[in-house]
């Protein structure tokens, strides 16, 4: 039986593509189905939310999730990846190694934000590094005429930021935590400050004026709220 994207508690943002908030830090997950095919954008903070979000996509699309696209390491992101097995994964240069070398900080800052300890243990125990590394864009062929650009335009909120662009009216950008609605952009330890305003000019270059811009977390906004963050932070980080 057809579901539509609302009735999943899901927001539909063009033909094929949508997103959900959820719950506890309000992170995106993002959907974009092709023929055959499904992108999901993020995997949420916990295998269990990861199982959630899998079910929930292979119902709007038909069909199994294949790809996965991590924007960023932070948890509340990447914490689910586990649960989208046989997906073939993607992530920023340097994401492989965040995973490898980095697993118990991930861990900490899992548990430190709230996240129950035995949750935070299994996700960290199955995490796998990206099989697919983006050093400057890639393009996924989706099938059906479907495309999306993963472009990597960190570093910024982390030394390891991508970017999905999906093609359309409108256009779609996935901005992973670049771009944040709900409050103001989280600059932790490994946030490159001084570039951070730099990559929201490359996302603006990447979607353009008419683009819809998918924070990671809060509302979707356009090209003009994206570029007040990105000057509020050049002044906040004492760049240009």
């Amino acid at each position: 039986m057809t579901v539509t994207w609302e009735e999943l508690g899901w927001e539909r943002l063009t033909a094929g593509v949508g997103r959900c908030r959820l719950p506890g830090w309000d992170c995106t997950a993002g959907l974009v189905l092709g023929e055959g095919t499904a992108l999901m954008v993020d995997a949420g903070s916990s295998l269990a939310e990861g199982g959630r979000l899998r079910t929930q996509a292979e119902r709007l699309a038909g069909g199994r999730v294949t790809h996965l696209a991590l924007t960023h390491p932070h948890f509340d992101h990447v914490f689910g990846a586990a649960a989208m097995a046989g997906a073939e994964v993607y992530g920023a240069v340097g994401l492989d190694a965040v995973f490898a070398y980095e697993r118990e900080e991930l861990r900490l800052d899992a548990v430190r934000n709230g996240l129950p300890v035995a949750d935070a243990d299994e996700a960290v125990d199955t995490l796998a590094p990206p099989r697919h590394l983006v050093s400057g864009e890639w393009t996924l062929d989706l099938g059906g005429g479907r495309q999306a650009l993963l472009a990597n335009v960190g570093p910024g909120h982390t030394a390891h930021d991508l970017a999905v662009l999906v093609p359309g009216d409108p256009e779609v950008v996935f901005c992973g935590d670049l771009v944040e609605e709900s409050g103001e952009p989280q600059a932790g330890p490994d946030a490159v400050r001084a570039r951070w305003p730099d990559a929201l000019d490359r996302l603006l270059a990447l979607g353009g004026e008419d683009a819809a811009y998918v924070p990671g977390h809060g509302a979707v906004v356009d090209a003009a709220f994206v570029r007040r963050q990105r000057d509020e932070l050049a002044v906040r980080f004492g760049v240009s």
